[in-house]
């Protein structure tokens, strides 16, 4: 449901994967901007995060499996990071060209603090859900 916080943040999660990587770069090398669709690994990654947040996003009925999603997509964008990372020490190395780490790189941290609000959103709702049954 769209008035539950956790697809609030699941909607931001899919707008900084999906979205804001098209228009902001990863990083600059001699004056061009490199962009995630220019590496297959980038665009596979980010393409499986994404969907991963879509299908939470529907798959509102099923809290666990939406929290499971989303551990998932946290291991995902770690890795995803982490290559980030690793690619940008290799940059910094270059001494013939001149290269600079653009804001996209760190977008995957935005995603995973969004994704663990919103597991901490779902798993809040798990459990309001069970002390209600309880009491039934």
């Amino acid at each position: 449901m769209i008035q539950r916080i956790q697809t609030i943040y699941l909607l931001l999660t899919f707008l900084v994967t999906g979205v804001l990587l098209f228009f902001v770069p990863l990083w600059t090398i001699n004056g061009k901007p490199f962009y995630f669709m220019q590496d297959q690994v980038y665009t596979v990654l980010l393409g499986l995060s994404t969907m991963l947040t879509i299908i939470s996003i529907i798959s509102y009925k099923k809290r666990q499996n939406q929290f499971v999603m989303g551990r998932l997509n946290i291991i995902l964008n770690l890795i995803l990071l982490g290559l980030f990372v690793y690619r940008s020490l290799n940059l910094s190395g270059e001494a013939a060209t001149a290269s600079e780490k653009g804001i996209g790189m760190f977008l995957p941290i935005v995603a995973i603090v969004l994704l663990v609000l919103a597991n901490k959103a779902i798993k809040k709702d798990e459990d309001l859900v069970k002390s209600v049954d309880r009491l039934r």
